[in-house]
């Protein structure tokens, strides 16, 4: 359905050393920038692309938005909160944790507010 999830910064160095590790505990690749100076993250058919706002106003976090990131296990969606909490990413929500449909969830707002979950499928 989607070809991609773009989300704003104002700090874009800030957010590759966050989205650079929180990716790369899920097994991912650092970003890359393109020639129009977004980040972009390319994983496992998922493209996250993170910019600069193009009206020149500062970027804000969605209020009810919440982007989710595909985890392949519970120890990835660890690894995960881990990675984004000593990056600069705040901790939200409960702790990780297996919900009541077996899935293990995790949340975190980046640098810029924006609101972020990893999740595995439910624990058989």
């Amino acid at each position: 359905m989607f070809t991609h999830v773009m989300i704003g910064s104002n700090d874009l160095e800030r957010a590759r050393n966050f989205y650079d590790a929180t990716f790369a505990a899920l097994g991912g690749k650092p970003g890359e920038m393109d020639a129009r100076g977004r980040l972009i993250y390319v994983h496992e058919g998922g493209r996250l692309m993170i910019t600069k706002p193009i009206d020149g106003k500062p970027a804000t976090a969605a209020n009810g938005g919440t982007i989710g990131i595909a985890a392949a296990s519970p120890d990835l969606v660890l690894a995960w909160h881990a990675a984004g909490t000593a990056h600069g990413g705040t901790a939200i929500e409960s702790p990780p944790r297996e919900r009541p449909n077996g899935s293990f969830v995790a949340y975190l707002r980046d640098p810029d507010g924006n609101k972020l979950t990893a999740r595995s499928q439910p624990m058989k």
